[in-house]
C-alpha cells in the first residue's frame, strides 16, 4: 500500500514497513494477512506498544506463525473477532487494559482460539487457566519461553481428533485406538480438566483432549458451546430454561448449565419462533 487511504471513521491509515496503522488502536500487517493451512494465524491484544513490538518481532522470526493484526484496545479486538472475517488460531493477550480487561474479553467470546497470556503480574494465573489458556508468560517475555508456548499451542491445535471427511461422524483417539462416533449419537460433551467426556445414549467415552481442541471440529448449528465446560447437540435439547437446558434420553434427564455469555449464541443456533 503506497498511498494514504481514507476509511470510514478510522482516523489515519499509512504505510510503514508493511505495517498499517488504524488510528491509535488497531494495527495490521497487510502483507502477512493471508491464509496458510500450515501456519497459525495469530493476533496480539495489548495496550503497551513496547510489548506489542517485542511480540511482533518474535512472531516475524518464528516459522509457522502469521500475524494478522495487533490491537492496543480490547474492545476493537472483540469487534474484530466477532466479525469472523479471518480465522484466528492463536491470541497473545494482556490482562490489564482500560475499559475491557483480557478476562472480560475472554468471557465475552463464545468461541475461543488458543490463548497465550502475556502479563507483568503472576496473580492472574489461576483465573487465566479457568479459561483453558494454553500458557501464561510473564513480562518481559523471553523468546525461548515464547517459542515453547507456541509449540504447545501448535500441538493442541493438531490434537488427537480426526474429522472423517464430512460424512457425519468423527474419530477420536483413545490410547492406540481410533473410535468412530456419529454426530447424531453424541448428546453432549463435557470438559473435566484436561479430559473431555463424549456422552452418547449408550456410553461415555473419556479422552485426553481440551474443549478448544474439539470445538471447531463439530458442525454448527448442530453442536453449540453453551458453557465453558459443555458442548451440546442442539437436536437433543428438550427444554431451554433461563440458565440451564435439559436433555432427555430414555428414562434419563440431564440438566446442563448455560453460561451467560453463551446463551445468545445458543438461541441463534436453534430454530426459534418468537412473537
Amino acid at each position: 500500500m503506497s498511498s494514504i487511504i481514507g476509511l470510514l471513521s478510522l482516523k489515519i491509515i499509512c504505510n510503514f514497513d508493511e505495517t498499517v496503522f488504524f488510528g491509535d488502536e488497531l494495527l495490521f500487517r497487510g502483507s502477512e494477512w493471508r491464509k496458510n493451512k500450515k501456519s497459525m494465524n495469530c493476533i496480539i491484544i495489548d495496550d503497551d506498544r513496547l510489548s506489542v513490538k517485542v511480540l511482533e518481532e518474535f512472531i516475524n522470526k518464528t516459522s509457522g506463525l502469521i500475524l494478522v493484526a495487533s490491537f492496543l484496545d480490547a474492545i476493537e479486538a472483540r469487534n474484530f473477532l466477532s466479525e469472523k472475517s479471518e480465522k484466528i488460531d492463536l491470541i497473545f493477550l494482556d490482562i490489564e487494559m482500560p475499559e475491557m480487561t483480557g478476562f472480560d474479553l475472554l468471557g465475552s467470546l463464545t468461541e475461543l482460539p488458543q490463548v497465550i497470556i502475556t502479563s507483568s503480574k503472576d496473580k492472574y494465573a489461576i483465573n487465566a487457566f479457568d479459561f483453558e489458556v494454553t500458557d501464561y508468560l510473564l513480562k518481559p517475555v523471553a523468546y525461548d519461553k515464547f517459542f515453547r508456548a507456541f509449540e504447545r499451542a501448535k500441538k493442541d491445535i493438531k490434537h488427537e481428533i480426526i474429522d472423517a471427511n464430512g460424512s457425519g461422524d468423527i474419530f477420536v483417539k483413545k490410547g492406540t485406538n481410533l473410535i468412530r462416533l456419529k454426530f447424531s449419537e453424541i448428546l453432549w460433551i463435557e470438559a473435566l480438566e484436561n479430559y473431555v467426556v463424549f456422552n452418547t445414549r449408550n456410553s461415555k467415552i473419556t479422552v485426553h483432549l481440551t474443549m478448544k481442541a474439539i470445538e471447531s471440529k463439530f458442525p454448527r448449528p448442530q453442536f453449540a458451546r453453551v458453557h465453558r465446560s459443555y458442548i451440546v447437540n442442539t437436536k437433543s435439547i428438550s427444554v431451554i430454561k433461563e440458565s440451564s437446558l435439559e436433555i432427555n434420553y430414555g428414562r434419563h434427564l440431564e440438566s446442563i448449565p448455560i453460561g451467560k455469555s453463551f446463551r445468545e449464541g445458543l438461541l441463534n443456533d436453534i430454530n426459534l419462533i418468537t412473537r
